[in-house]
């Protein structure tokens, strides 16, 4: 089968032929149809100092189980996050971080929604919104921003304010349900909101924590870090959380299956769109990074095996 890898940091990226493997105790063997491009991933090639299987949000179809395995037989569709090798033919997926995908569905949808949807969905949880309070997402346009904004709607936001890189952005964000579009050089971010999702961090911090009403909350679940300075939170009585989706998956597998069902069910309805804006090739994943990179995408960036 054919795999994607690296041998140094930055790449490049290069196909190499290896055996097709084996599903061990817990695991399902997946032949891949779709498989999610994410921003963490691209970083794991120009940031890691050593070389890491490429992993990341798979979708197909199951060919092969391991012992143990209950849920899941051969020829069932199924989507996930692989911790191992993903950018491949096949992967391996454990049983857990395993969901089915609906027949309505295709791999692509899959892969564009359900990772990216929990992300998004357990961001907008871990900031308790109220119906009628208003909401900021920044990194509107990316595979999480995009959902998380209409998440935002869903959940109850009568104002949602989409933050993004460029200008350009704006139409695609609105079309989406954003009511208004900042972009993150502009010196005014508007009437203040009454909590954040931010997926930048970094510099960034510091506008979007401004952008907070009084007793507003920023839900932070960027792997960009930034620095927060204790006195803008204590003068308006703001507040800060941290959202990993790790947590969840590993240590609250009934809310992770829960928020699961949830977005399959605003899909069916029409209320969640998820956006591709391109499928690759899995020989040019070195050009879906570079899309990535450039922070040019509008929704999820897509390999096809």
């Amino acid at each position: 089968m054919r795999r994607v890898r690296y041998e140094s940091a930055g790449g490049p990226l290069f196909l190499e032929d290896v055996p097709v493997p084996e599903p061990g105790p817990g695991e399902v063997l997946v032949r891949c149809e779709a498989i999610g491009v994410t921003l963490p991933v691209v970083r794991k090639v120009t940031e890691a100092a050593e070389p890491n299987p490429l992993g990341g949000e798979i979708a197909g179809e199951v060919v092969a189980v391991g012992a143990g395995v209950t849920r899941f037989g051969a020829g069932d569709r199924v989507t996930g996050l692989c911790f191992g090798h993903g950018y491949a033919d096949f992967a391996l997926l454990n049983e857990a971080m395993a969901s089915p995908v609906p027949e309505t569905a295709t791999a692509v949808e899959a892969v564009a929604l359900v990772r990216s949807g929990l992300v998004a969905l357990g961001a907008l949880a871990a900031a308790h919104p109220e119906p009628g309070e208003s909401a900021l997402v920044t990194a509107a346009a990316s595979g999480v921003g995009h959902l998380a904004v209409q998440l935002a709607r869903a959940r109850g936001a009568t104002r949602v304010v989409a933050a993004v890189s460029d200008p350009a952005k704006a139409p695609f964000v609105r079309s989406l349900g954003a009511d208004e579009v900042i972009a993150y050089a502009d010196e005014h971010w508007g009437e203040p909101v009454d909590y954040a999702l931010d997926a930048v961090g970094g510099e960034l911090l510091t506008p979007a924590i401004g952008a907070l009403a009084p007793g507003g909350r920023l839900v932070a679940y960027s792997s960009g870090g930034g620095t927060i300075q204790a006195y803008d939170l204590l003068v308006g009585a703001k507040s800060v959380i941290g959202f990993q989706m790790a947590h969840i998956a590993r240590g609250r597998p009934e809310l992770y299956e829960r928020w699961r069902r949830e977005l399959w069910a605003l899909f069916a309805e029409g209320a969640l769109r998820p956006a591709v804006h391109g499928e690759f090739a899995l020989e040019d994943a070195a050009q879906a990074h570079a899309v990535i990179e450039s922070r040019g995408n509008l929704g999820k960036v897509v390999l096809r095996t």
